[in-house]
């Protein structure tokens, strides 16, 4: 879709498996083991870790990024003309999902979009199939405002390639903690169970869940295969957050419609929430 032709919100809106996560878009609920922490029922900005982050390469090459740039514009083209683009637009575009984005923005004019954990653009397809879709959904409606974008395995040259695009590459790893105080979609597919969970956790009160969306693996799922899995799997508390927020959350699963997508977006969802501004969320202890 034309960049000057957007929509507006007014218009009418994997198998799982127990290994570790892989760059070719696999995701499980196999999460990295933590010391036990106090958990903050009302997290504070101020208590999210944050750390400075730089490319680990320091150097890049104007033909690598031209290179690069090619890779992701044709994905960019591939995926705009196809079936699965267009089914994606139809479902935000039916009421009850602009519904949901309105509801989110309130008064403000732009919803930000924050992208974790694309991948290496670079050396995959299937996070430059994630990051067109990006793209496109900034393209394509004019309530989406700045992307920003963090990975840690991003180079230098990606890293640079993403500006090009319009995107701001953070240069603080926050590790998933930001507190949302503005309208924000959070952009995450195939991301570690981890990842959620701080996010979740770093915004455990109903002000700023609702001013939230994530797009990113199926919670369900994560129910469904913790629940299959717990007498033969060991979980730590890691996804306690992501188990407890179901029962206040919709959950809208999008369709891969073909192959040629099933890799960067299987089992994927919009997550919303619209929760009792005076609601007090508690995290309960979950029996894996």
């Amino acid at each position: 879709m034309a960049e000057d032709s957007p929509h507006t919100i007014t218009a009418t809106v994997k198998n799982l498996n127990s290994e570790n996560f892989k760059p070719n878009g696999d995701w499980t609920v196999v999460v990295p083991r933590r010391g036990k922490q106090k958990r903050r029922n009302h997290p504070k900005i101020e208590t999210i870790e944050q750390a400075a982050w730089t490319p680990s390469d320091f150097e890049t090459d104007l033909e690598r990024e031209s290179k690069l740039m090619q890779k992701i514009q044709i994905c960019i083209t591939k995926l705009e003309n196809s079936d699965f683009y267009r089914t994606f637009l139809n479902q935000i575009q039916t009421p009850q999902i602009l519904n949901y984005f309105t509801s989110i923005l309130a008064s403000e004019p732009k919803m930000q979009m924050v992208i974790y954990g694309i991948g290496s653009i670079d050396s995959y397809e299937p996070p430059r199939l994630q990051l067109a879709l990006a793209i496109l959904i900034k393209r394509s409606f004019d309530w989406i405002g700045d992307i920003e974008v963090f990975d840690p395995v991003l180079s230098k040259t990606e890293s640079q390639v993403l500006e090009a695009l319009g995107c701001s590459v953070l240069l603080v790893n926050e590790q998933g903690r930001r507190q949302v105080l503005k309208p924000t979609m959070f952009f995450m597919p195939h991301c570690e169970a981890v990842l959620y969970d701080n996010l979740l956790q770093a915004n455990w009160q109903a002000e700023f869940l609702n001013r939230m969306v994530v797009f990113g693996n199926s919670f369900k799922r994560y129910a469904e295969f913790i629940s299959e899995f717990k007498n033969c799997l060991s979980f730590d508390r890691s996804v306690n957050h992501v188990l407890a927020i179901r029962r206040f959350s919709i959950e809208v699963g999008i369709e891969t419609v073909s192959d040629d997508f099933f890799r960067p977006f299987h089992d994927s969802s919009w997550h919303f929430f619209n929760l009792d501004p005076e609601m007090e969320l508690e995290l309960k202890s979950i029996n894996y």
